[in-house]
């Protein structure tokens, strides 16, 4: 009995593992090359807390970062592309995630590598 319990629960831990880490197929991850060419023509969004923000950011970027989403959702236009950002690209599922449910937004976009892989034009 217990080994049947255990096996059941791995599998949905297993489950809940793949669904977490399954990138949305409404987020198209972007080279650095692919986002300077587009992003200008978008909403550049770094979600990013305000502190990682205050440390240095993209130039032109706005910082409505993941914690707040929910709350500052009325910011994003959903009839515009999003090009967004954080450190490594894991906030950006998230964001995602949120961006489309709450504004209904169809086209985004999320730097591959994120913020510490740029070498693009910075403000400090």
């Amino acid at each position: 009995m217990d080994i049947i319990i255990l096996s059941v629960v791995t599998v949905l831990l297993f489950a809940w593992i793949l669904i977490r880490s399954k990138k949305p197929s409404y987020l198209h991850p972007v080279t650095e090359e692919e986002f300077k060419k587009n992003y200008r023509k978008a909403q550049l969004i770094d979600v990013r807390e305000e502190k990682e923000f205050d440390g240095g950011h993209i130039l032109g970027a706005r910082n409505v970062p993941l914690s707040q989403m929910k709350q500052r959702i009325t910011e994003i236009r959903p009839d515009q592309p999003v090009y967004m950002y954080c450190n490594s690209g894991s906030r950006t599922k998230q964001a995602a995630k949120i961006m489309r449910k709450k504004r209904g937004v169809e086209e985004m976009y999320t730097l591959k590598g994120g913020f510490k892989k740029w070498t693009g034009k910075v403000k400090k």
